[in-house]
This record gives C-alpha cells, structure tokens and sequence, in this order.
C-alpha cells in the first residue's frame, strides 16, 4: 500500500511540474515546480526503497507476500524484491539464556541450579520457524530448557549432581535440547551449569564425605608406595643373599690360600717396616719375617 502510495505521489508531482508552465506568475511557477521536484524526489526514493532491501550482517531475510511466506531466505547484503513484500529480518547471532531452576534429585531433595544455555537459529530454517513459532522463540526455548533439566536432574542422586557425575549432567542436557530444539530451527552450541545450590546440611554432610573420599584415595595412593617399596627392598634382598652364596659356594681352601699368597707378596713388596706371619696351620710352624 505504501508503494502504491508513494508512486501515485510521484505521478501527481510530475503532472504539477508539467503543468506548471500555465502558472502566469514566474515567480509562483519556480515555487511551484521547486516544491513538485521535492516532493517527487522523496516519493521515488520511498518507492525504491519498498523494492530495495538491505539484511544487516548477523542476520537472514523472510520474505512474506500477502500471507505467503516464502521457504528461502535472504543472506545480509542487498537485494531486490517485490515492492509489495514484507521482509523480516531474524538474527543468525549466538544467543545465551541465564535461567535459575528449581529441581528435584533422585531421592527427592530440592536443588537450586544456575544454568545457560547457549544457542542460535539455522538460517536454513529461518522461514519454517516464522511459519511455525512466530518472531520470538524465546518463551518456547525456556519453557523447554526448564524441563529438560528437571528431568534429568530427577534421574541422578543429589551428591552426584554437585560432585562426581555434574559433567554427565551438562552432557545429558546438551544432548536432549539438541534433540528438542534441532527440529524446530535451532542449532545448541552449549549448555553449562553454572552453579548448584542445596540446603546447608546436606551441602556440608557432602563435602565431609568428598573429603574423606580424598583422604580414602591419599591412603591408598602411600599405601601403594610402601608396598611397592617394600618389595624392591625383599627383591634387593633376595639379589644380596644370591651374590653371597654364589661366592661362598667358589671359595675353595685353594682358592683361600692362593689369595693369602697374593696378599702377602703384595705387603712383602711395601717400604714401611712390618711382620710377615707364613703359614700357622696345625701341621705347620708359622714362620716369622721381620723388614725393617
């Protein structure tokens, strides 16, 4: 309608200009055409402007012609269209939901979470979901996050929600909103819990248990240590009492007295002055030598 306006205008004014020159007056005459020019000017620029269309970056186009809306989109950038369609422009950015949720654990208990969600549309399904949902999918996207995670979170105990299994939560959540929210039109990037919150007594009885789970691992852990030590002494040990006997099992009373042998001439071959005992076994006298 607007088009149509805007170019009737800019016929009226045109008609004016050409028929300005009946006007007597010529000072009226340029008045008149001045006033037609501009008024002209500003109603093609209007009228182009209903066929000319510029997406913003981040954004896609759908475009709707008379309640029909068209399955493809418009990419940012310029483009012409049909003066008589409506072109929406929805934004392709990455989006992030801050909800606190009010949960249940598996044994009941009540659990405050602080969760987001971080999520954007699929420019290829940009049309389906103006068809479908409408201008604004935030409320549809919040009411889904929201039971998502009360769902899950009823499927595990408290403590593992707060401790060991929070993680597989974040997983479990990201996975089923992908599940939900990829047919309507929307890519999840991310889901993380931020925070978890849980009456005071059970908070501290689960951080008395976490530590002495930690304590439990650190025991073990020294435990493991001395054992492991304790084996590389009897294994040294063991290696010790081998040498020994294999060395006692070759000393011979030959063996013995080859090596008195060696170590006499080697003191008899010394400057400082000494005593030198030979011999002394039962059968023998000992011989004495004396150097000065």
């Amino acid at each position: 309608m607007n088009f149509i306006f805007s170019l009737l205008t800019s016929l009226i004014a045109i008609l004016v200009f050409l028929n300005s020159g009946k006007i007597s007056s010529e000072k009226s005459r340029w008045a008149v055409r001045g006033i037609t020019i501009l008024i002209g000017a500003l109603a093609i620029l209007a009228s182009i402007s209903k066929i000319l269309v510029i997406v913003p970056p981040g954004n896609v186009g759908v475009i709707n012609l008379f309640g029909r809306v068209s399955d493809s989109t418009l990419s940012p950038g310029v483009h012409f269209v049909t003066p008589f369609a409506n072109v929406l422009n929805f934004s392709t950015r990455l989006k992030d939901v801050k909800e606190n949720v009010n949960a249940t654990s598996q044994e009941g208990l009540s659990l405050n979470m602080d969760v987001s969600l971080q999520y954007k549309l699929d420019p290829q399904k940009a049309a389906a979901v103006y068809k479908n949902i409408g201008v604004d999918e935030k409320e549809l996207v919040i009411s889904r996050f929201r039971s998502t995670v009360r769902a899950i979170t009823a499927n595990y105990p408290a403590v593992a929600v707060y401790s060991t299994k929070r993680q597989e939560v974040a997983e479990q959540l990201d996975q089923q909103l992908t599940q939900q929210l990829l047919p309507l039109g929307f890519v999840v990037e991310e889901a993380l819990l931020r925070d978890i919150k849980m009456p005071d007594t059970l908070q501290a009885a689960i951080q008395e248990r976490l530590k002495a789970e930690q304590e439990s691992q650190r025991m073990k852990f020294v435990l493991e240590t001395e054992r492991q030590e304790a084996e590389r002494k009897r294994i040294e040990a063991r290696g010790i009492a081998d040498s020994q006997k294999i060395i006692s099992s070759g000393l011979t009373n030959s063996v013995l007295q080859l090596r008195a042998i060696e170590a006499t001439e080697k003191l008899a071959q010394s400057s400082n002055s000494k005593v030198i005992v030979v011999g002394g076994e039962k059968s023998t006298l000992p011989i004495l030598l004396q150097q000065p």
